[in-house]
């Protein structure tokens, strides 16, 4: 079936409190770029603690996204991402196909990235104004306050990143400039008990963009491929978020770097809630292989690419368009 996965012990996919990075004591920055290190070059996930993301704010991104998906079909599509020249809105269940060869994606999402008006000069792929919900005083609040405070800890965990490569801190710095990220609310209905084949929540793939942080609720569902082949199960940790690798650093480390097969498979019996935060970096930063990434006589498998027309290769394999 393709629901099986292992349960395995925590410590498979590392917990690391990345509160160090905040330390003026570089030892302790240091420790935690090592532990980053073996986390990336192992599956490519982690478990975040210490974050400094605010209890009380992922309670009220959580509730808003609740009570969006809770709203009538109608009401939803009036803000179909359809509508959207760069990618942001309602997305509804069953259009993405993550998995090539398997059913649409069981699944419904909302699109938020930096909110920039329409003529803004300079607008590149996926970037522009938001669709909001017109009646809900709460929403757009709790959303834009999460963007930031997001976009804030992805960059020091960039930081880590840097550190755990052996570059200066602030390598990534003309990276993290203006980034293109996306925040994703999503929401999964329990898994059907006659699917399709290979049928499920979210199909297996790879992410397309630099870090994604994960927040879960606590159905469980989010399988990653191991190193071993065999899928297991990123158990939820209240006050963590998973965080994985995507493509481009992968692409960035010539593969030194895992970016790692996931899927969601949504057998709780009830409905799951998630909210994945993209950090793809600036749109205009070219991606080329690091320093120190190539072992004697390795040359980089990769040509060097920008960051948006690696992600407009990404959504047209995807999405087709």
């Amino acid at each position: 079936m393709h629901a099986q996965a292992r349960h395995v012990s925590r410590d498979r996919l590392p917990v690391i409190q990345v509160s160090g990075l905040c330390s003026s004591d570089l030892a302790q920055r240091q420790a935690v770029g090592d532990a980053l290190r073996n986390a990336c070059t192992d599956t490519g996930f982690f478990y975040c603690v210490d974050h400094g993301i605010p209890q009380g704010l992922i309670d009220a991104v959580l509730a808003e996204s609740r009570a969006f998906f809770a709203r009538p079909a109608a009401e939803k599509d009036l803000l179909d991402k359809a509508r959207s020249p760069c990618n942001r809105g309602y997305e509804p269940l069953r259009n993405q196909t993550l998995e090539a060869g398997t059913p649409p994606d069981l699944k419904e999402g909302f699109y938020i990235g930096e909110d920039l008006p329409a003529g803004t000069p300079g607008l590149g792929f996926n970037q522009g104004p938001n669709q909001w919900p017109s009646d809900s005083a709460g929403f757009r609040p709790a959303m834009t306050a999460y963007f930031a405070a997001m976009n804030v800890l992805a960059e020091r965990l960039m930081h880590g990143i840097a550190l755990s490569l052996g570059l200066d801190e602030d390598y990534f710095e003309r990276f993290c400039l203006r980034p293109l990220s996306t925040l994703r609310l999503l929401h999964y209905p329990p898994q059907p008990p006659d699917p399709l084949p290979g049928e499920k929540g979210c199909g297996a793939h790879t992410d397309f963009g630099g870090l994604t942080l994960l927040l879960q609720d606590a159905s469980g569902g989010l399988q990653v491929r191991g190193p071993d082949d065999q899928w297991i199960h990123a158990t939820p940790i209240p006050g963590s978020y998973v965080v994985n690798l995507g493509d481009m650093i992968a692409r960035w480390t010539n593969d030194r770097y895992r970016s790692t097969l996931h899927r969601v498979v949504n057998t709780s019996g009830a409905d799951r809630y998630s909210v994945p935060f993209f950090h793809s970096g600036n749109p205009d930063y070219v991606i080329s292989c690091l320093p120190g990434c190539l072992a004697a006589g390795e040359t980089p498998k990769y040509a060097p690419i920008t960051v948006q027309d690696h992600l407009r290769e990404m959504y047209q394999r995807t999405y087709g368009r």
